[in-house]
């Protein structure tokens, strides 16, 4: 066995604060606060959830009215003891550069392309979290034979929870948080047409 490193201690016994994320040169990038416990990507990423994040983004680049902008892996502070990193995020395009992570109130999207590792927290921790944060759209994209299916999720704000509006599989329209057509097909190669 070795020795937990110095840095991965928490700095105080109720653990991890989301400030506390700025001050952690050390840890592996993608690294993220759920409950004040740091969670780390430590398996290889698969070839498919870097393709569908990259052409997904680019998609919604294209379609994104001015005034918008689609980022990936930016962390959000939803309070002080969650800072989860999605894999997309859609923002106001009015934000400071030098900012390590948004608030809730900044971001209108989140995506989380779903992999193995992330599969229980995508579907069930994050679900809760966001909506909880007043986050008003949330997708899961998922594998099916190969091909990328979006499910999407519109907080409902009198119960403060998310509300299943669609499971898009070849492709995706929806007028919120702005009109959106994304050709599903089109996102992995050998897929396209």
């Amino acid at each position: 066995m070795t020795a937990v490193p110095e840095w991965m201690r928490p700095p105080r016994a109720e653990g991890w604060f989301a400030d506390d994320l700025d001050h952690l040169p050390e840890a592996p990038s993608h690294t993220e606060l759920i409950d004040g416990a740091l969670v780390f990507m430590m398996s290889p990423q698969r070839i498919w959830h870097t393709v569908v994040i990259d052409e997904l983004r680019s998609a919604l680049r294209r379609e994104a009215p001015a005034g918008i902008e689609v980022l990936r892996e930016i962390t959000i502070r939803l309070d002080d003891r969650n800072r989860p990193e999605p894999d997309i995020l859609v923002t106001a395009d009015s934000y400071d550069l030098g900012a390590t992570f948004f608030t809730p109130d900044q971001v209108s999207l989140v995506i989380e392309v779903v992999s193995p590792e992330s599969a229980y927290r995508d579907r069930t921790i994050k679900l809760r979290k966001y909506a909880e944060a007043g986050i008003a759209h949330y997708w899961i994209v998922e594998e099916e034979d190969r091909a990328p299916v979006v499910h999407v999720y519109e907080l409902d704000r009198p119960t403060g929870a998310y509300a299943a509006t669609g499971i898009h599989r070849t492709a995706l329209r929806t007028p919120v948080p702005f009109l959106i057509e994304i050709d599903l097909t089109k996102l992995i190669p050998g897929r396209r047409g």
